[in-house]
């Protein structure tokens, strides 16, 4: 009966993971209007599960990571009280940032759970060598990374296209309805007051969208971005899958009960159905509340994060997509001076506040699972 609690337990928490992650990878594809929401979720799910299904061959480092091994005693790991407690408070934590809107790291929440649930099951036996080198290091290295290669990538990017003159345009709908085309890219009342729209009813609401104009070398700027933009969206959903399964269907192996193909296939079917059930509140701070963009800014910082987490998760490295999605979107904002710092500071108070709280959880969750 332990197990199958275990295993319930774990696919919620995969199923939270689902709905505060599942939407970061492509939430510059709404942000910067390239697509709709339904179509950003579709595409998040499609290639989060083909990131899924290549985690059973190229990140089984990750499964090892998250079973607790070498941070906790072995029998600790072997203790089905432990993979409960660890996975109920990461599902908690998770749950309860997805309702506020606060798009923070599933990894931290493993990770404080994992320490919780030791200190309380083998206490005075978490290896603070391991915590630090293994696990803290590499969360805390990775998003600051991620900040200076967006920055750093931006510009020669943004240089490229003005020396190839491939110029900007802002499109200013209302409703279905494009009304006009202005130069540049300008903000919303600049657009309207360009065109003399000033007229418009209090119901009316000007929606402007930035395209690119010009190519290079017969090749359509605007088309090729887009589809340049939808494939590191891709790929950053993808490597989400890749790093974020197998750390969870790591507490799905305990007393080996489950094969590591089963839980991982199980997980990643209850994080898209997270995703497509729950991802809102998250997506609408993702796409809009960070940093305003077009379709260049959300393509330079889907490369920096694809990059990043594919390489962590190929060296069983614990970085949070989390992090680094927001870190390269962070490093956009700075650049182009368009960050809105009041949501960054809202959003890395609750990554601050993720690790003791999952940690407080993990000890009370290992301590109520033990008694009962």
């Amino acid at each position: 009966m332990i197990f199958v609690a275990i295993i319930l337990i774990g696919l919620l928490l995969a199923y939270s993971n689902g709905a505060n992650d599942n939407f970061k990878g492509v939430a510059t594809l709404l942000g910067s209007r390239t697509t709709s929401y339904r179509g950003a979720l579709l595409w998040a799910a499609a290639t989060t599960a083909l990131g899924s299904v290549a985690a059973v061959v190229f990140a089984r480092q990750l499964l090892v990571a998250f079973s607790g091994k070498g941070l906790v005693p072995p029998t600790v790991v072997a203790d089905p009280v432990f993979s409960g407690a660890v996975a109920l408070a990461a599902a908690l934590t998770v749950l309860a940032a997805t309702r506020l809107g606060f798009p923070i790291s599933t990894t931290h929440a493993l990770i404080g759970g994992m320490v919780g649930a030791g200190v309380v099951l083998a206490p005075g036996g978490v290896s603070a060598t391991k915590l630090s080198s293994g696990f803290i290091l590499p969360l805390l290295m990775s998003p600051l990374i991620a900040v200076g290669l967006a920055a750093l990538l931006y510009p020669p990017l943004r240089f490229a296209r003005r020396r190839f003159g491939i110029t900007k345009e802002t499109c200013v709908c209302i409703g279905e309805e494009v009304v006009g085309v202005v130069p540049g890219a300008v903000s919303p009342g600049q657009a309207v007051n360009a065109l003399q729209l000033q007229s418009l009813a209090v119901l009316d609401k000007a929606k402007c969208q930035v395209h690119y104009r010009g190519g290079f070398m017969g090749i359509s700027a605007g088309p090729a971005l887009d589809v340049a933009h939808y494939l590191t969206a891709g790929a950053v959903s993808f490597a989400r899958g890749l790093n974020d399964t197998p750390k969870i269907a790591a507490l799905l192996l305990v007393g080996q009960v489950v094969a590591p193909g089963a839980a991982i296939a199980g997980v990643a079917v209850f994080m898209a159905a997270g995703g497509v059930i729950s991802a809102r509140r998250v997506a609408q701070t993702m796409s809009h509340r960070v940093t305003d963009m077009n379709a260049g800014q959300g393509f330079t910082a889907n490369l920096v994060t694809a990059v990043l987490v594919i390489v962590a998760s190929r060296f069983g490295l614990p970085v949070s997509t989390t992090h680094v999605s927001c870190g390269s979107l962070f490093g956009i904002g700075a650049v182009t001076q368009q960050a809105h710092w009041g949501t960054i500071g809202r959003i890395a108070l609750a990554w601050l506040i993720t690790l003791p709280v999952a940690i407080v959880l993990g000890a009370a969750c290992a301590a109520l699972l033990a008694a009962v």
